[in-house]
């Protein structure tokens, strides 16, 4: 470990650099003379494009694919896996959470600690550095996916010289808001749980606006946009409305009648052949043993038989119709339903929508990919590439019906205080004993690598020399089996798993030669 004293001193030599460093914007940066579309290298048939038929073709196109695909994420979480099914694809992250060891993830040199308030910074600050500009320059033009990115990232883009394999910023931010997704949701003929769009000012605006609607007087308010664990509001009361009206005045809000409910996700993938879904899977809210946020997501359980019968179809049916409405509206790739289920009626409602790359994505692609040999996610790709397919949806379909029980859990710091790392456990496989107490096992690069329920994946974001702080995602825990019994309580071995990565980790607290502050919106620390 070293002399005490000397890691004290190169803790506080890193406190030391912690002043914000500038970071190259969009105008700043020169455009490159690239091709707009270069299709030179592409398979050709007298001059007409490439028509793949059926699934043996197109992993044999996506396999021998040249084209660089970047992902470009605060870590591989997302598509981890997906470059054994596709060529030239790599991973440009912010953490370095293999430690060097991934031969697919490249993490450009950080000129000292940034100033990140949310995921598209991250985005653009991956973009605009010159490692990875010098890496692009060197290759054929190729394409970018991100989680997160705005009108700045794809102006980057284009001058670097790369194409955004992901539906445009601008129909992204209209589609992410809670009152376009219930319009767009009635026109499919997915119905939201009963509900009226307000703009409240006061108890009694809201109040009014409830009765008239027929919602009676325990509400959910939903602001347009955010983390729905940040902008759902649950109000019953004036004092209620005192303590969340500060988030709610001067927006347009979805007010709805509380309903006794099981939340859920599906993800989907709108293509010209109609829409694809995954595995149905329920949410984890809230539990103070993982998240500091009531009702804020902690993971999913993802089983075929977690849900009552015939509710499953239900919800893969409202996905395509929601999937097949957002292609009409041009959004074309994946996306992910939030959907309700009313325990009181069976009822399925539409929640939410995530336009792009979510969380339920690398459980979407694990499921799709063990037990179905075809990752959902290469339809995505299909979308943005420049080639023809024709499949059977039918037959595809079909292969994601049936798997074993598998669960994710997303652990946050729950603690309210600010402190340097010093250790931190790496990713890979874990095991528990019988008593509860959990080791590591070996070095992994996927989810695939869990044996029995005894082991789990975990994946590190925050490691040594990096500040820990009140809602950061510290990593992601996937496992076989289930982490939440059917009446919603969290699991012992949820408990214990979230308890002992948390307890692997070592933090000092220092006074520091500048000012550390954490981002004022806490979801900048949300990477998952």
């Amino acid at each position: 470990m070293g002399n005490p004293m000397s890691i004290l001193c190169e803790l506080i030599r890193r406190l030391g650099q912690l002043l914000p460093r500038k970071r190259e914007r969009a105008d700043e940066l020169p455009s490159v003379d690239r091709p707009a579309d270069d299709t030179s290298d592409r398979e050709e048939t007298m001059g007409e494009k490439v028509k793949l038929k059926g699934l043996t073709e197109i992993f044999t196109y996506l396999r021998r694919n040249e084209t660089p695909i970047y992902v470009v994420t605060p870590t591989p979480f997302s598509l981890l896996g997906l470059d054994q099914w596709v060529g030239s694809l790599e991973f440009v992250n912010y953490f370095d959470i293999f430690d060097g060891a991934h031969p697919r993830v490249f993490v450009p040199t950080r000129p000292g600690p940034q100033a990140f308030n949310s995921m598209e910074d991250v985005a653009n600050y991956l973009v605009a550095h010159p490692e990875f500009r010098a890496r692009v320059n060197r290759r054929p033009r190729g394409k970018a996916i991100f989680v997160m990115f705005d009108e700045e990232t794809e102006e980057l883009c284009r001058k670097v010289g790369i194409d955004i394999a992901l539906p445009p910023a601008a129909l992204r931010t209209k589609l992410d808001s809670k009152i376009e997704t219930t319009r767009l949701g009635n026109e499919a003929g997915v119905g939201s749980a009963p509900n009226c769009f307000a703009e409240p000012s006061t108890y009694e605006d809201l109040c009014k606006a409830a009765t008239e609607a027929g919602l009676g007087s325990d509400l959910v308010v939903q602001t347009p946009y955010g983390d729905s664990g940040r902008t759902t509001f649950f109000i019953k009361s004036e004092a209620d409305w005192d303590r969340y009206k500060a988030k709610i005045i001067g927006q347009q809000t979805k007010v709805m009648k509380r309903i006794n409910h099981l939340p859920g996700t599906i993800e989907g993938c709108a293509t010209r052949h109609g829409t694809l879904v995954g595995p149905v899977m329920t949410d984890i809210t809230g539990f103070e043993e993982l998240t500091p946020y009531k009702g804020g997501w902690c993971g999913n359980d993802i089983s075929p038989t977690i849900l009552p019968a015939g509710v499953p179809d239900k919800v893969r049916e409202m996905a395509r119709k929601f999937g097949d409405r957002l292609y009409a509206e041009g959004y074309k790739g994946v996306f992910c339903v939030d959907f309700l289920l009313d325990t009181d009626t069976n009822e399925v409602y539409l929640g939410e929508l995530n336009p792009r790359v979510s969380g339920a994505t690398p459980p979407t692609n694990l499921i799709t990919t063990t037990y179905g040999g075809c990752p959902l996610f290469l339809f995505h790709l299909l979308e943005f590439m420049d080639v023809d397919y024709e499949v059977d949806l039918e037959e595809i379909q079909s292969r994601w019906t049936s798997y074993d029980h598998w669960s994710q859990l997303i652990l946050k710091q729950t603690e309210d205080k600010v402190e340097l790392i010093v250790e931190a456990p790496k990713s890979g496989i874990w095991r528990m004993d019988r008593d509860g107490n959990i080791s590591f096992v070996r070095p992994a690069l996927n989810i695939g690598s869990v044996g029995d329920e005894s082991e789990a994946f975990y994946l590190r974001v925050y490691g040594t020399g990096e500040y820990c702080y009140h809602g950061a995602d510290l990593g992601c825990i996937l496992a076989r089996g289930r982490m939440q019994s059917d009446a919603r309580e969290l699991q012992q071995r949820a408990k214990d798993w979230g308890a002992g990565i948390k307890g692997t980790f070592r933090s000092v607290s220092l006074q520091p030669v500048a000012p550390v502050n954490p981002p004022a919106d806490l979801a900048a620390g949300k990477w998952f």
